[in-house]
């Protein structure tokens, strides 16, 4: 079993950036696929961008160039820096691990993105 906390949400205008963490309650990341998703308001989750247990990672389109995944050395914490944020990066953000055939989620950060 892994516990999962994200922080570092917030309000950010237009252009501005954003660093989401997500902590684990144990050294976990990079041994296991882990992503980072959102929820925009009225809208289905969505998945953000992930990295796999090979260190792979992917994005989605609108956010390429823009955001991107990190791992602290201790393997205990996954970052989302988020760059030239737009109101559409507005919703609620998700860490997900997936370990031994389960998927942990956190409770999730609000990210809003107005002027």
């Amino acid at each position: 079993q892994v516990q999962l906390v994200e922080s570092g949400g917030g309000t950010a205008q237009p252009g501005g950036s954003l660093r989401l963490s997500c902590a684990a309650s144990r050294s976990i990341f990079g041994a296991y696929n882990m992503g980072w998703y959102r929820r925009a308001p009225g809208k289905q989750r969505e998945l953000v961008g992930a990295v796999s247990s090979n260190g792979n990672s992917n994005y989605r389109d609108s956010v390429k160039g823009r955001f991107s995944i990190s791992i602290n050395g201790a393997k205990t914490t996954a970052y989302l820096q988020m760059n030239s944020l737009k109101p559409e990066d507005t919703a609620v953000y998700y860490c997900n691990v997936n370990l031994g055939g389960l998927s942990y989620w956190g409770q999730g950060t609000q990210v809003t993105v107005s002027s």
